[in-house]
């Protein structure tokens, strides 16, 4: 089964399914692993200017084969030196990557903003770079709800994604934020979504996806992306494994999660949350 893809709010699509170049990835050449995930039928290749990577993701799509229209690609600013413009630091990212746009360009983080009207000033960056048609969207990563009251009073274009941590041990306090995002058409993108397998497997979502795998014929880790599948949210994972890369789309051949699966996920995901966040 093919990776659903999703309607964004300025009418692009996106699938919900991305390959992640950070992480164990960070600062290192990933010519393989993005050819690998290519060749398994990722689509979606996720990038960044601070992931040190961006000239070899590039690389990667140069020796694909794979037409560009094909692809969806995203990467994202953190900072900008002194006197950079946004159009410039983007410009930078597309020479390494050996495109002409990316399909997403996203604030990787709001930290690096924070002084009075600066975020405000980058993102009409943003908005100047997707009219310059050197981004199709523009989005945001790690924003909290302060960080949305600043952008969105002054938004032309509103961001179409936030990517976020997002799995279930921090689902119950991300709920104000998931709630201005929906109000307002804000995809949510994931990552660190394996982490209950990866960094808490003694925690209480572990006999529950355990249980649920064996009930749908799947992995714990195919249970969880199904939950986010089915949450509506974007998924971006990363692996130097090919078996992984298969894992992770056999969860499309699954059978959705039941709401009692996914009521089971919430509830054991907020008893490590409560005791331990």
């Amino acid at each position: 089964m093919s990776v659903p893809v999703f309607k964004l709010l300025d009418g692009t699509t996106i699938p919900q399914l991305a390959f992640g170049t950070g992480t164990a990835l960070y600062q290192k050449n990933v010519v393989e692993p993005v050819l690998a995930a290519i060749k398994a039928s990722y689509t979606h290749i996720d990038a960044a200017q601070v992931y040190g990577n961006e000239d070899s993701v590039g690389e990667a799509i140069a020796q694909s084969g794979v037409p560009r229209e094909s692809l969806y690609v995203t990467t994202k600013v953190v900072k900008l030196d002194p006197g950079e413009t946004v159009t410039e630091s983007i410009k930078g990212s597309l020479a390494k990557l050996k495109l002409s746009y990316v399909d997403l360009f996203l604030i990787h983080s709001p930290t690096g903003f924070e002084a009075p009207g600066r975020l405000e000033e980058v993102w009409k960056g943003l908005e100047e770079v997707k009219d310059l048609g050197l981004t199709k969207s523009i989005g945001v990563s790690n924003f909290r709800i302060k960080d949305f009251d600043r952008v969105l009073k002054i938004a032309k274009y509103k961001p179409v994604v936030n990517q976020i941590e997002f799995h279930p041990y921090v689902y119950k306090q991300l709920l104000p934020l998931l709630k201005l995002q929906e109000q307002h058409g804000i995809l949510t993108e994931s990552f660190g979504g394996l982490t209950p397998i990866t960094k808490r497997p003694e925690g209480p979502l572990t006999p529950v996806l355990d249980e649920i795998a064996k009930k749908i014929g799947g992995t714990p880790g195919q249970v969880l992306l199904k939950w986010q599948e089915q949450k509506g949210i974007i998924d971006v994972t990363t692996t130097t494994k090919e078996e992984r890369l298969k894992e992770y789309l056999g969860a499309y051949s699954l059978p959705n999660l039941s709401e009692a699966d996914i009521t089971a996920i919430d509830t054991a995901g907020a008893k490590l949350h409560s005791r331990h966040f």
